[in-house]
C-alpha cells in the first residue's frame, strides 16, 4: 500500500515533469516557427533577420533542459537497462540507488555551476538582441536540472525500465 505522502509526491512529480515537457515542446514549436521565418526573410525577401538565429538557439537550449526532467522520470537518461535486467533482483534495487545518487550528484553540479554561470552572464547580451541578457539563456541549466531532480526521485520511487522495449 502506497502512503498518501508518497502518492501525493508522485502525482506532483508527474505533473511537474509533464509541465516541463510541455514547455520543452513549446520551445521546439517556437524554434521551428522562427526557423521558417528566418528562411522566408532570408531567401524570399532577401532581408535576413539576424536576431532569429540567436533566439532559435535560446529556445533550443531551454527545450533540451526542460525536456530533461521527463527523460529522467522515464528512466531513459542512463542507459543501464540491459545490466538492470541481467542483474539478480537483490542487485537491481542497489543499482537503482547508485544510478539515482549519481544522477542527483550530476544535477547538483549543474544547478550549482549553472546558477553561477547565469549570474556571470548578466553582463553579457545576446548578439542581435542586445536588450536581452545572457542570464536568461544560462538560467535554463539550473532550472532544468532542478526540475530533473524531481524526475530522478519520481523514477526512483516508481522505477520504469522500458528503454530496451522501445529501442530501435
Amino acid at each position: 500500500m502506497e502512503s498518501p505522502m508518497k502518492s501525493a509526491f508522485l502525482t506532483a512529480g508527474r505533473r511537474l515533469t509533464t509541465l516541463s515537457l510541455g514547455f520543452a515542446c513549446l520551445m521546439l514549436v517556437l524554434s521551428a516557427c522562427l526557423g521558417m521565418f528566418q528562411i522566408v526573410t532570408r531567401f524570399v525577401f532577401e532581408q535576413p533577420a539576424e536576431w532569429s538565429e540567436v533566439l532559435i538557439r535560446f529556445f533550443l537550449i531551454w527545450m533540451v533542459f526542460m525536456g530533461l526532467p521527463e527523460a529522467f522520470r522515464l528512466g531513459s537518461m542512463v542507459s543501464i537497462d540491459l545490466l538492470h535486467r541481467l542483474a539478480p533482483k537483490s542487485i537491481q534495487r542497489i543499482l537503482d540507488v547508485v544510478v539515482a545518487l549519481a544522477s542527483l550528484a550530476l544535477l547538483a553540479v549543474i544547478i550549482w555551476y549553472g546558477w553561477d554561470y547565469a549570474q556571470r552572464g548578466k553582463v553579457q547580451t545576446m548578439s542581435g538582441l542586445e536588450d536581452i541578457s545572457m542570464f536568461w539563456a544560462y538560467l535554463a541549466l539550473p532550472v532544468g536540472a532542478a526540475f530533473a531532480v524531481v524526475g530522478v526521485i519520481v523514477n526512483f520511487l516508481e522505477p520504469q525500465h522500458r528503454e530496451l522495449d522501445t529501442a530501435q
